[in-house]
């Protein structure tokens, strides 16, 4: 019986992989840590930055996730920052920076 522990097992997916045998747990890193300063609202379709946020003295930017349909407050506010795992890449906002 095979335990939760060993779920995935790099061997499974490619028997001539450097560590076949050994389970991302085993090895002590995190293979989605890079994925994250890329994955960032700043560069998804479901964000929309808010326009008057510069104006106001002091502020970080901010915008709204669009991603689902908005509750009582509206669409939830998030930083550019901020990432989820429904990141879609928006290839206009990543050519324009």
């Amino acid at each position: 019986m095979e335990t939760k522990e060993n779920w995935y097992d790099q061997s499974q997916i490619n028997p001539n992989a450097k560590n076949a045998g050994k389970g991302f747990k085993d090895e002590g890193r995190d293979p989605w840590k890079h994925r994250s300063s890329g994955m960032q609202c700043r560069t998804c379709m479901f964000y929309v930055r808010k326009k008057n946020a510069s104006e106001v003295a002091g502020s970080a930017e901010i915008g709204r996730c669009k991603r689902n349909a908005p509750t009582m407050d509206g669409y939830p506010v998030v930083f550019p920052t901020d990432w989820c795992g429904s990141h879609k890449l928006d290839e206009e906002k990543l050519l324009c920076g």
